[in-house]
């Protein structure tokens, strides 16, 4: 390797750890910062102590965090909301995907631009007449037929479940799939869902890794202005709502920032255990012309 090249390279890795630090150095603070009494906290931000694990170290804040706010409900909401909308998400992009690449329809690909093209809506648009849509909808319970879908899951969870952007990754994954193996699939008898579940799917693994991480993001990011527009009881709570349980009173940034890293740490946990995947799917998965 000559010099040049091994300056130049340096640089490069310099300028990568430079901009990860960026990143990086947020999450560390907030780590850092959720052992420590409020009165260390904001005395060490004016130092690069707020980035070390010196001072009064405890757990006293996640206590505290725990008694001041019901974490425990809020976190089983968050993940069953967020695990239901996931689940049927998977299933539903991808096989409505399958039926936009591999089925024959008259008019499939206009439809397909007219769902890629509902992906230009922000939710902000549409917010206030699904709130009213929503409250007026029938639902089955245990009670019977009751009208109105506020205070529930499910008014977290349907709305949520189908997005452009995920038919249109599954989709464009779809067609780089070899179309010998559904033909030959479909010679020898076999059904278009038994062709979907036994030979698309289990070739789909980058695809549906990165849809399940972006769709975990998204439900992550939309559980604090929906829910706060939709839910009034606690039972029903997503963890990002309980944020605000924080501010009431007296402020307490420890506690706050454990509570932020109860938030962010199974997000990144997420991420790390499926980023290998989520890279391969990106890069084979580009719009082509």
């Amino acid at each position: 390797m000559t010099l040049d090249r091994a300056t130049r390279l340096m640089g490069r890795y310099l300028l990568l750890l430079f901009i990860a630090c960026i990143f990086v150095f947020p999450i560390i603070f907030m780590i850092m910062s959720s052992f420590k009494p409020d009165l260390q906290l904001l005395q060490d931000t004016s130092s690069v102590r707020a980035l070390l694990p010196v001072g009064d170290l405890s757990l006293d804040n996640y206590r505290e965090a725990f008694d001041r706010a019901p974490i425990g409900l809020f976190i089983f909401n968050s993940v069953f909301i967020t695990a239901t909308t996931l689940l049927l998400s998977l299933f539903l992009a991808s096989i409505a995907a399958f039926a936009f690449v591999f089925i024959d329809w008259r008019g499939k690909s206009v439809v397909l631009a007219l769902v890629v093209a509902t992906y230009i809506l922000p939710f902000e648009t549409v917010a206030v007449p699904l709130l009213l849509l929503v409250n007026n909808l029938p639902w089955l319970s245990a009670e019977g037929i009751t009208w109105g879908w506020l205070n529930s899951y499910q008014v977290q969870i349907i709305p949520w479940i189908v997005r452009a952007l995920e038919i249109f990754l599954f989709v464009q994954y779809f067609k780089d799939l070899p179309r010998d193996l559904v033909e030959a699939a479909r010679v020898d008898g076999a059904t278009w869902f038994q062709v979907y579940r036994r030979v698309v799917m289990p070739l789909s693994g980058p695809v549906i890794a990165t849809v399940a991480i972006l769709k975990f993001l998204e439900m992550y990011n939309n559980q604090f202005l929906w829910p706060i527009m939709v839910v009034q009881a606690e039972d029903y709570r997503p963890i990002m709502v309980g944020l605000q349980y924080f501010f009431q009173l007296n402020t307490a940034w420890g506690e706050i920032m454990a509570y932020l890293t109860i938030i962010t740490v199974p997000v990144l946990i997420f991420y790390l255990v499926l980023q290998r995947a989520f890279i391969a799917s990106i890069a084979s998965t580009g719009v082509k012309g």
